[in-house]
């Protein structure tokens, strides 16, 4: 049987750690009381209380200085962010009342960069483009109870602006893709409705604008390209709303969005809205026996849940109702449903190799592409003009129907 080995006896001089402790101590406060017995000059005690005051005095001033400068700078950032909020409230109301009064032959006073342009709608560049995510978070808390401003009876007399605008190639090679357009220089005809977008977004989103953005539906669009627009073009943009008009469904608008290079317009799109409105506008009536006939599907494209989310992606258009089937049941529809713009831009790529130089493409939406599900695409050619359509695959029910001339 193994012996436990014993441990060694402490031996008699090792000292504890208190005696560790305490020895050196004593012989630190020795040498201090002897160092303390020379005739060492110490600091003269006004001289530290002058650095402590001065210390002091810096320190608040420092601390006075830190202050005024983040109340400047509070007040900087409250007055920038009152400047935003104020193209869509307070200064929305400023501009339509000056360009009233230039309109009605009253005298107002605009300074840069506001100016009255030759329509007589009140001219306001931008620096840059608006981001679109704050635009779309302010139009969902402009929809909650008490939180909306008060529409205006017509469309406000202001135009916004923005210049410089330049093309991220990574941008429009992934725009290509999503779309089906060939990866090229030359900009797909609407790709500058997603480029420019922004600013329109911008003047949708005012508290005082006559439909509110939410639940707005984007029944036709048209888009004008007076010459081909190529990626390294810088491009001006601005925007505008008209021709506010009474529809069966409540009223509809027109925002008009411009592109110019070098002070040329290049392209033109005009977008026509509806606001739903439980009291009827009175606008004329469809008649349901005009439908036409479903022609003849030249291609058929399998529209994916994903094509929700990457349009979404390359356009900034986030609204759930295109990515979560959740945010599609709030608007009533049993899952999400493809943009409208994605569906024209799909067919315009579609007749990409056959569109000339300068063109005018326009179409009216239909009934929504649902995701997934799968589309029929046809096109037909009379002339120099072509009129295609977008309808479902199964049951001949129209999505789109446009013409090129």
């Amino acid at each position: 049987m193994a012996r436990r080995k014993q441990r060694p006896e402490k031996p008699a001089e090792e000292l504890s750690v208190h005696e560790l402790i305490e020895g050196p101590t004593q012989d630190l406060t020795s040498a201090r009381a002897a160092l303390a017995a020379r005739d060492v000059p110490e600091p003269p005690v006004e001289a530290t209380q002058d650095l402590s005051a001065l210390v002091d005095d810096r320190t608040r001033d420092l601390s006075a200085l830190a202050d005024d400068r983040t109340q400047d700078l509070s007040a900087l950032a409250d007055d920038r962010t009152q400047d935003l909020s104020a193209l869509a409230d307070d200064r929305t109301r400023d501009l339509s009342g000056a360009a009233a009064a230039v309109t009605s032959g009253g005298a107002a006073i605009l300074t840069a960069p506001e100016r009255t342009g030759p329509d007589g709608r009140l001219r306001l560049d931008l620096p840059r483009l608006p981001a679109p995510g704050a635009l779309y978070r302010r139009a969902l808390l402009g929809a909650l109870p008490g939180m909306g401003g008060r529409r205006r009876p017509d469309v406000p007399a202001v135009e916004l602006g923005v210049s410089g605008v330049t093309v991220d190639p990574a941008h429009l090679a992934d725009y290509d893709r999503v779309c089906g357009f060939r990866l090229a220089d030359r900009l797909p005809a609407t790709y500058l409705h997603v480029l420019g977008f922004p600013l329109s977004l911008r003047l949708m989103t005012a508290p005082e604008f006559p439909i509110p953005l939410t639940g707005v539906v984007h029944v036709a669009n048209r888009i004008t390209v007076h010459r081909p627009v190529e990626a390294g073009e810088t491009v001006d943009f601005r925007t505008y709303a008209e021709n506010l008009r009474p529809h069966e469904r409540g009223r509809q608008l027109d925002v008009v969005l411009v592109g110019s290079v070098g002070g040329e317009e290049v392209w033109r799109g005009v977008s026509t809205y509806l606001g739903r409105e439980r009291a009827a506008g009175g606008g004329p009536r469809r008649d349901p026996g005009d439908r036409p006939g479903t022609p003849a599907g030249s291609a058929q494209w399998r529209v994916t849940p994903r094509v929700g989310t990457d349009y979404a992606r390359v356009s900034g258009d986030h609204n759930p109702i295109h990515t979560s089937r959740l945010g599609a049941r709030l608007f009533g529809f049993p899952r999400p449903i493809a943009h409208g713009m994605w569906s024209k831009a799909r067919c315009v790529a579609a007749l990409e190799s056959r569109l000339p130089d300068a063109y005018t493409v326009e179409v009216a939406f239909k009934l929504p592409v649902p995701l997934p599900s799968t589309v029929a695409f046809s096109a037909t050619a009379t002339g120099a003009t072509w009129d295609f359509a977008l309808h479902d695959a199964r049951q001949g029910r129209p999505h789109l129907v446009g013409t090129v001339r």
